[in-house]
């Protein structure tokens, strides 16, 4: 009865590690893919952010990054510096900034995500009809972890 239950239990934390260094090296591989401005992660998703949730102060910015906002205020002075963000008046709240995309960083957040799925599409298109059919259920599945 012993041997049942454990073997599970070994069972699921190999294919947990096997999948923790296969999703975090495709990851990385698909991040080293970016745009003409060469940002790094954190300033990319500065601007991802920016672009699904809109305009926001660096304060919130750092909240969604699980960031210092010291650290956030130097992230976005230097997107400021690069023209792909700009600090406008917040409405409300003299004393805050809200931190706008620029119409360069829109671009430079669907360049950088052109290359990205270009760089996988080329990939998938390597892999067999069934291949990528398991790669659909894998993404569904994959959804349902993160999710949890």
């Amino acid at each position: 009865m012993t041997t049942t239950s454990s073997a599970p239990a070994a069972a699921d934390l190999a294919l947990a590690a096997e999948l923790r260094v296969s999703l975090g090296r495709a990851t990385r591989r698909i991040k080293g893919e970016r745009g003409d401005a060469g940002l790094s992660d954190p300033q990319f998703n500065v601007l991802a952010i920016l672009l699904r949730e809109g305009p926001m102060s660096p304060g919130h910015l750092a909240d969604l990054e699980r960031i210092q906002p010291p650290s956030m205020t130097r992230t976005v002075n230097c997107l400021v510096e690069r023209g792909l963000v700009r600090k406008e008046e917040h409405p409300t709240d003299g004393r805050q900034v809200v931190v706008t995309l620029t119409e360069a960083g829109e671009a430079e957040v669907a360049e950088t995500r052109r290359r990205r799925d270009a760089w996988l599409s080329t990939r998938l298109a390597g892999l067999s009809a069934d291949e990528r059919a398991t790669l659909v259920q894998a993404a569904e599945l994959l959804r349902r972890i993160a999710a949890s």
